[in-house]
């Protein structure tokens, strides 16, 4: 993947992922400059599933971090086993152990310290960094995004008790955002950033017969052209990519060949997930279809 674009392309298609050159020039660089990865697009357009692959491509792990709301240093970073620490000052007690600094040193050592995503993401694994995702990262709290910037500024996390932990090799880092808010320059500054589309035509026709290969070729391109005729109506969320394999695969268990109304109105709940988008794609099915037949 550091040679060059093209195989950085060619090794994520051949995990699975097809992706345009923009993307692959973005996955690229992002690898030879040892930066971290920051990815916006509506859900659904594979801006997860492409760090999968790539911790594939590299063999090593995957580390996620689901960001939340309320998301804190905790769940995130680190905490103290807390009921360890209890018991192991009662032994020490027991032993007579008068001195306060040494009972200090015991408690608060590594041995107590429950790692979380950020900070496990700092250490080697047979000498290989880890892949990090920060998942969704506009769900969580800015106060949250702003910790962050130590982090991808110097591959460390300061912890009171201990000090500094840094990492000896950075870990590849990828961020993703469905942009339900906007996140702060200074961490995007910190980044190089790539927005995911949904897909042409040709290339999602492409995804799906990657993903379901024994998929009739007339009907992969009836759903293909029936979900992109989708997104041109005014929905409150439209399908993604993961929504059109969900579909082609909800159809082939039903072993459907040629795409129908009724058949569209029967599974019009693995495409669309707010009553407002159903009943207004009903609506409009028909028109849908007829366009998508006619492609």
């Amino acid at each position: 993947m550091h040679n060059s674009i093209e195989t950085t392309l060619a090794a994520l298609e051949a995990h699975g992922y097809i992706a345009e050159r923009s993307l692959g020039t973005a996955v690229f660089l992002a690898q030879k400059l040892g930066r971290p990865l920051f990815l916006e697009g509506e859900p659904g357009v594979g801006k997860t599933e492409i760090v999968k692959v790539l911790a594939q491509i590299l063999g090593t792990r995957l580390i996620r971090l689901q960001c939340y709301e309320g998301l804190d240093i905790s769940s995130a970073v680190y905490e103290w086993d807390y009921a360890r620490q209890m018991l192991e000052i009662r032994l020490l007690e027991a032993t007579g152990e008068r001195d306060g600094s040494r009972v200090r040193r015991e408690v608060f050592s590594s041995d107590f310290l429950v790692k979380r995503p950020l900070l496990q993401a700092l250490e080697l694994e047979h000498d290989q960094a880890p892949v990090l995702l920060i998942d969704e990262l506009d769900r969580a709290d800015e106060e949250f995004e702003a910790y962050l910037l130590e982090f991808l500024a110097e591959w460390q996390i300061t912890i009171p008790e201990i000090g500094t932990i840094k990492a000896t090799k950075p870990p590849v880092v990828v961020i993703t955002s469905n942009r339900t808010r906007e996140i702060h320059d200074a961490l995007k500054r910190r980044c190089l950033y790539h927005w995911i589309d949904y897909p042409d035509f040709s290339k999602e026709l492409r995804i799906l017969k990657q993903k379901i290969p024994h998929i009739p070729e007339v009907l992969s391109k009836q759903i293909v052209a029936f979900v992109q005729g989708l997104r041109n109506l005014d929905l409150y969320k439209a399908p993604g990519v993961a929504e059109t394999l969900d579909w082609a695969a909800s159809l082939m268990a039903l072993d459907v060949t040629n795409l129908e109304l009724g058949q569209i109105e029967d599974t019009f709940g693995v495409l669309l997930k707010y009553q407002d988008d159903l009943v207004q794609a009903r609506a409009q099915a028909q028109d849908v279809l007829a366009k998508a037949q006619m492609s």
